[in-house]
């Protein structure tokens, strides 16, 4: 499995837009489960290599190895805000959307958080008083509003897929 490692990272490194791979190693014997992660500036660069005939031949050299069919995961930043629940996207919303959805997101979020604990945060030091705030408005989106808001205009976000 180290040697298809190094071998696969050598070949993926010549593709355009390559950012760099890594992987995670198995902890122990009973879960002898790796995982690599491929980076690329753009999709589209990803796409070329997962599309490439040598990273199929990779694949065709890896099967004695493998128990079960890979698993592939396209992140790209925002979109781990964007997931729905239950469903296997291919490809991320476009940025634009996430972008717009993270702005109204951040923008109420931040407005209400920061009007409710002006009264409570108003006598420490600015610094001190943001970083509380943001750490809530944070927090606050990653595990409620961009749910929310992901389920609320998911037929906008991924109206081409």
């Amino acid at each position: 499995m180290e040697a298809w490692f190094h071998g696969i990272a050598a070949d993926a490194r010549q593709f355009k837009g390559h950012l760099g791979v890594s992987t995670i190693r198995p902890q122990d014997h009973s879960h002898p489960e790796y995982v690599v992660i491929l980076k690329f500036d753009r999709y589209d660069n990803l796409k070329a290599w997962l599309e490439s005939g040598v990273r199929h031949e990779w694949l065709e050299r890896l099967q004695p190895l493998i128990e079960e069919p890979e698993a592939i995961q396209t992140l790209t930043g925002l979109e781990t805000w964007f997931t729905l629940p239950n469903k296997t996207i291919k490809a991320p919303p476009p940025k634009y959307k996430m972008a717009l959805v993270t702005w109204l997101g951040v923008f109420v979020t931040l407005a209400v958080v920061s009007r409710l604990l002006a009264p409570l945060l108003s006598n420490l030091p600015i610094l001190l008083n943001q970083l509380i705030t943001t750490g809530l408005v944070v927090a606050l989106l990653t595990y409620l509003i961009m749910p929310y808001l992901t389920r609320f205009f998911k037929r906008w976000l991924y109206s081409k897929l």
